[in-house]
């Protein structure tokens, strides 16, 4: 007898919307604005009658101050329902202290005509809230609303550290989505051009002069193109070109730093990108075409060339048949199988592009009208530009979100950066700071020999710290890292791995005991922070995580002669530790050289494998503290050290990197630091303790050296095989001077993982070209830590 097919079964119903998830990137109904306030900082916003006003306090114990204005500048708390107030000292105090949000809220107040005199506020939260505390008003009349997040600097050995206010405004009258509030000006605009959807304008810049181009609503495309006015007034049509931008900069598209130029054919440099607030563009593809259009079945549709076209004209530039340009907020890629694919942009409401002019310039921008793909997010609409006096003064910046859920925020110097600023111009974009890649005249192998050899000072300020106080405070960590924290002492540090509930790493870090329940870690993840403040809510209890990144930058001072320098600038009370005194993984409290200078925690740790120590520090006391390092580290012959010989020390080390060496699918094991697990001598349960039990008794993979034979270079991603199959990659490489030859750090499957295999390390494709290599005792360098001990 024949099997029955199996009856079909068909969906009832309507068809349901696409699901899509989008953890971390609020998703605001119409009618719904969100700002977070930082802090130290405050913002200005516009109040409709009806309006709904939610702040909350995001991290716990931060004040908040309120103060509102009516349409003729008049100071009046009853405009969000307050019948009396408290003098607006918060606000105050931000205005005099000429920060650039204490800046941006003075144009506001001036453009408002509102008077502080005796301006009354409504103060909020402070001591004791709690995370998550929240407030809530009702715009009773038409107005202005400044959210202040007021506090004084950070002591380095305290924990008043000034942390985010968010702020949820909710319209009484919903407004359409092109009337989104533009972000306030960088200054005061030149010129002011709202492209339209589905058209474009062209526009004249004069040379030094800036052109910031906004996506008003978000996920919205713009193709910008521009010429050398001088050139166009001789007849020679020479726009941007891609080709040459791409090669001349080594780039997919130019970005904030030092490959920021657009060129024409000529390599004329025309455009610098200044600030760049999206971080995702393309100069592949053209501009969209007619034929493009055709070609997929919507003839005469509208499109940016013909749109280029007709916005040129004026100008005597020729028509093109399709228009190359650097292509802003447009998703595009090409795969590995080499095909060129687009997606819904990056961008969001009043993300930016800021560019400076290098010569006089004919400019055209077109708000892409594409409504065929996801290039638009299915939606076009329109684009703004403003241009800048070139008075103006606007560092270079990328924005970086420290948790997707984040506000952007523009990269920032360090405490520190002018200091070393004074020896290079050669910076990097890193976790949202300006940080050096090597220094003038020596350059990464002689500051690497300075590491080895004497003593080094480099700014690791971008490090995430977060202060970790309140009764439960030993508590939450003891569940949270893999370390015993009931064994440390105040004045101690310990290095710790922190991971999920299935044994991957979340961060590796340093945690530092200042008291009984007060704590200060330290890692590389901005997520770190959020995900412990999550633990504490979920198990109730009564501690808080708030960030202190802003509030404390870092210099570690690494090498043979590092104490010999430091003793002479580190002072220290009678009561603390001293710094000849300081052991391995300890800290002390003082002061820069005498009981009147600058306030500094001193740490006896690194990341280099040498003798070391970090220095922490307020950022506005940076300059005084590298002036006194640099001044007695001369005879020493103290050097600057970058990242790229900060990479050479650490993979000798053996010393692990994020992104690198481990991930949230690497356990400590496998990452290396089996050791930060404390599974012997923790009695108390932690997150990820049962997955990293089976994991350790069934080991797959193992973190291993390499010593590679010849001079040719690998790098991280880099297959390693025995044979035809591969059984690992390399996380990290590098060329060892002192060990004269190129070594690497490797994950390997734990079958081939034993000290001495012969293995090969694949280039190209991984099997046209091997370079042999074998297992080696890791670390590479110093493996008993006795530089470090010493």
């Amino acid at each position: 007898m024949l099997d029955q097919p199996e009856p079909q079964t068909f969906n009832s119903g309507p068809p349901r919307p696409s699901a899509i998830l989008r953890p971390g990137v609020p998703l605001l109904a119409p009618g719904t604005e969100r700002y977070v306030v930082a802090g130290g900082g405050a913002v200005v916003i516009s109040l409709w009658q009806g309006d709904r006003i939610a702040v909350t306090d995001m991290e716990g114990l931060q004040a908040c101050e309120l103060v509102a204005a009516d349409a003729k500048g008049r100071v009046d708390p009853g405009i969000i329902g307050e019948s009396s107030g408290t003098i607006a000292e918060g606000l105050k105090a931000i205005l005099a202290s000429g920060s650039q949000s204490g800046q941006a809220v003075k144009r506001h107040l001036e453009r408002r005509s509102i008077k502080l005199s005796d301006a009354r506020g409504v103060r909020l939260f402070g001591t004791g809230a709690r995370a998550g505390a929240s407030a809530e008003f009702t715009a009773t009349r038409d107005g202005a609303l400044i959210v202040c997040a007021p506090g004084a600097a950070m002591q380095v050995d305290a924990h008043n550290t000034l942390t985010p206010i968010l702020l949820m405004v909710h319209r009484a009258k919903v407004r359409p989505t092109q009337d989104v509030e533009l972000p306030d000006p960088l200054g005061d605009p030149l010129q002011d051009i709202r492209i339209a959807t589905r058209t474009a304008q062209g526009f004249f810049v004069r040379a030094g002069e800036y052109i910031q181009v906004i996506d008003v609503a978000g996920r919205q495309c713009t193709d910008f193109q521009c010429f050398d006015a001088r050139k166009l007034d001789q007849g020679l049509d020479r726009p941007l070109d891609a080709t040459t931008t791409r090669t001349l900069m080594a780039q997919g598209y130019p970005s904030p730093g030092l490959f920021s130029k657009g060129f024409d054919e000529d390599m004329t440099p025309l455009v610098e990108l200044v600030q760049d607030t999206c971080g995702r563009h393309d100069a592949f593809g053209l501009a969209c075409t007619a034929r493009y259009y055709d070609d997929i079945g919507y003839p005469g549709h509208v499109n940016c060339t013909d749109n280029f076209n007709d916005a040129l004209d004026e100008y005597g530039v020729r028509p093109r048949a399709g228009w190359m340009a650097l292509n802003y907020f447009y998703n595009t890629a090409i795969d590995d199988n080499n095909v060129l694919y687009l997606d819904e942009p990056w961008s969001r409401p009043g993300d930016y592009v800021l560019m400076r002019a290098l010569t006089d310039l004919v400019c055209v921008s077109s708000a892409c009208p594409d409504d065929t793909t996801a290039a638009n997010g299915w939606n076009p609409t329109d684009i703004h530009v403003r241009t800048y006096s070139d008075k103006e003064t606007y560092s270079k910046a990328i924005a970086f979100r420290m948790t997707p859920d984040a506000e952007p925020e523009l990269t920032r110097e360090t405490g520190f950066h002018e200091s070393f600023s004074a020896h290079t111009r050669n910076f990097t974009e890193y976790k949202g700071f300006w940080l050096a890649n090597h220094f003038n005249n020596d350059g990464a192998i002689a500051e690497y020999w300075a590491c080895r050899e004497r003593a080094v000072v480099m700014d690791l300020s971008p490090l995430r710290k977060f202060e970790v106080t309140g009764p439960d405070a030993e508590a939450l960590m003891q569940y949270t890292l893999t370390r015993n924290v009931r064994k440390l002492s105040v004045g101690q540090v310990v290095y710790s791995a922190m991971c999920y509930e299935h044994g991957g790493m979340l961060d590796d870090g340093t945690l530092f005991r200042l008291g009984d329940q007060k704590f200060r870690w330290i890692g590389g993840d901005e997520y770190g922070g959020k995900w412990l403040r999550e633990q504490a809510e979920k198990l109730r209890l009564n501690a808080w995580v708030r960030s202190s990144t802003n509030q404390m930058h870092n210099i570690a001072v690494q090498g043979p002669k590092s104490r010999d320098i430091l003793k002479e600038v580190i002072w220290t009370p009678p009561a603390h530790t001293s710094l000849e005194e300081l052991e391995w993984f300890r800290f002390t409290v003082g002061r820069i050289r005498e009981y009147e200078g600058a306030p500094v925690v001193v740490s006896r740790t690194g990341y280099t494998g040498e003798l070391g120590y970090e220095i922490w520090c307020h950022p506005k006391d940076a300059g005084e503290v590298f002036d006194a390092v640099w001044e007695a580290g001369e005879p020493h012959g103290i050097s600057p050290l970058g990242l790229e010989a900060l990479d050479m020390v650490r993979i000798e080390a053996g010393l692990v990197f994020a992104g690198n060496d481990f991930c949230d699918q690497t356990d400590p094991f496998e990452a290396g630091i089996g050791f930060s697990v404390a599974l012997k001598t923790k009695e108390d349960d932690f997150i990820g303790r049962d997955a990293l039990i089976r994991r350790k008794e069934n080991p797959s993979r193992k973190l291993v050296g390499l010593e590679i034979d010849g001079n040719e270079t690998v790098g991280h991603g880099d297959c390693v095989h025995i044979g035809r199959p591969q059984i690992g990659e390399v996380t990290s490489a590098t060329r060892s001077p002192i060990l004269k030859k190129n070594i690497a750090l490797a994950r390997i499957d734990i079958a081939h993982a034993e000290t001495g295999t012969e293995v090969e390390v694949g280039k190209l494709d991984g099997h046209q070209k091997r370079l042999p290599a074998r297992i080696v005792a890791f670390p590479h360098y110093d493996p008993k830590k006795s530089r470090v001990r010493a």
